[in-house]
């Protein structure tokens, strides 16, 4: 009888509606890169990434989006290793050279600016020349004006970096005078703006970004998800009206619909 039972359990399985069967879990990797992600290792992680994921679980019932956490430097050997299947908002020049991975066009663009405290008469040449000029960075990130070379020793040697795991503390050190230049992600940095007027007052942005780029999304080789499946899922994703909406609360937009096919 219990044979019979299961057997009958099995067939209505089969049976089961494709919107009903469990969706394949897709394990999306984040690190602390606001304003994609604020701090995916915490209770309550928040960002672009933490609202995107609802969105694409919505989208679509073949598979489930979960996050999981890692650090900027950590995220090449957890993509190779299998710790997670995808990254989203990342650029195949942040030191990927190495790892083998897929990538998928995402058309949203970002930039990373130059900031400082804004003086009588310093003006945008103030960023021509780096080299004399206490840097205040982000560890873990790469930036156009030293190559994209993240290693802190360099950097510390180099351009005498000051290492920080916070955009905040990077901005509170030029406004007091403990560095001279901040690199600062652009919607970030308008983020901030909006939220501290008077702060942001006292800055001084640089025109000329340091680098500016136009996401990708990451594949792991052998994860879940391939290039058609991610190009289509993508493809979804920036067709539907929520997603603008999301986008214009943390100051980025669409740039084309141009999603490549494999």
């Amino acid at each position: 009888m219990r044979a019979f039972f299961l057997s009958i359990m099995a067939c209505i399985g089969l049976a089961l509606p494709s919107w009903l069967q469990a969706a394949q879990e897709v394990r999306v990797g984040g690190y602390d890169f606001p304003p994609y992600l604020f701090r995916p290792e915490s209770v309550q992680p928040r960002g672009l990434v933490v609202d995107l994921l609802p969105l694409l679980n919505r989208l679509q019932s073949d598979y489930h989006f979960v996050l999981v956490p890692t650090s900027a430097s950590r995220r090449y050997r957890d993509l190779s290793t299998g710790r997670f299947d995808l990254m989203l908002f990342e650029s195949s020049q942040w030191g990927w050279q190495d790892t083998p991975h897929l990538s998928v066009p995402l058309p949203i663009e970002d930039a990373e600016l130059y900031v400082a405290l804004a003086e009588p008469g310093r003006e945008q040449t103030y960023f021509d020349d780096l080299t004399n000029k206490r840097m205040a960075l982000y560890r873990g990130y790469h930036y156009g004006f030293a190559g994209y070379n993240a290693d802190p020793d360099f950097l510390g040697k180099r351009f005498a970096a000051q290492m920080t795991y916070s955009h905040d503390s990077n901005l509170r050190m030029v406004l007091m005078g403990r560095a001279d230049v901040a690199v600062i992600t652009r919607s970030y940095l308008q983020m901030y703006a909006a939220r501290n007027p008077l702060n942001a007052e006292r800055l001084l942005i640089s025109q000329r970004a340091d680098q500016v780029y136009q996401h990708q999304v990451l594949l792991q080789r052998d994860g879940v998800l391939g290039v058609a499946q991610a190009n289509a899922l993508v493809k979804q994703l920036l067709n539907d009206s929520d997603i603008r909406k999301l986008l214009k609360h943390y100051y980025l937009s669409i740039q084309n619909n141009g999603i490549h096919t494999p």
